[in-house]
């Protein structure tokens, strides 16, 4: 299953920066043993990419979490649902951006270039202007309700979904939506926490330029 993201990745020149934790120790690939190194193992082959991201060097401190966050992002997060691929990195990069977390914001950015996000409307997202005509009016909605979830989700109730509803976003496609930005401001607790930096990856998408993205917006 290779995931287009890592498949770009492996035909870049240039390599993320190293994603070691700066403030907590993860586990590192050479440390790694049992349960972890076979997790490992099925996340190089099963996606694609050789090197092993930072935040599952976190997660790899409890190996039975590590084990679920990989079942979880793989069924939640690398794939549409109710909610497209594109639509996903979109709550994804806007959480972490609004969290403060250089290392998902980054990495999550990077993925909404590849699946077709504008360089317009990721900068949109990360200066928090959801007023911008990069973005379509459901989705400006779409990201003011995931900012309630992400800041003040006590505050949410009946009037919130069903504006989200005139809008167009089913029910469906709503609840998706919050388990998304839920689960990224989990990610970004954790990988602050540890201390986790940028990887670097939209600086390697911008000097690659957009010829090899070859996925349409949609």
């Amino acid at each position: 299953m290779a995931v287009p993201e890592y498949e770009r990745l492996s035909r870049s020149m240039g390599r993320p920066r190293s994603s070691a934790s700066r403030n907590l120790s993860g586990v590192e690939e050479d440390e790694a043993e049992g349960e972890v190194s076979e997790l490992y193992d099925y996340f190089r082959s099963h996606f694609g990419r050789t090197d092993i991201p930072g935040i599952l060097k976190c997660f790899a401190t409890h190996p039975p979490l590590l084990r679920h966050m990989m079942a979880l992002s793989e069924s939640m997060i690398f794939g549409d649902g109710h909610l497209t691929r594109r639509h996903k990195e979109m709550i994804a990069t806007f959480v972490s951006s609004q969290n403060e977390c250089p290392y998902c914001a980054d990495s999550h950015g990077y993925f909404l270039r590849v699946h077709g996000g504008s360089a317009e409307a990721l900068c949109a997202i990360q200066k928090n202007d959801l007023a911008s005509s990069s973005l379509t009016a459901e989705e400006q909605k779409l990201l003011r309700f995931v900012q309630k979830v992400d800041s003040n989700s006590h505050e949410i109730d009946k009037a919130d979904v069903d504006l989200l509803c005139q809008a167009g976003w089913s029910q469906p496609q709503i609840a998706e939506a919050v388990h998304v930005a839920a689960l990224f401001a989990t990610f970004n607790r954790v990988a602050n926490a540890f201390g986790l930096q940028s990887q670097g990856l939209l600086a390697l998408f911008e000097s690659q330029g957009d010829a090899t993205v070859g996925i349409e917006a949609e």
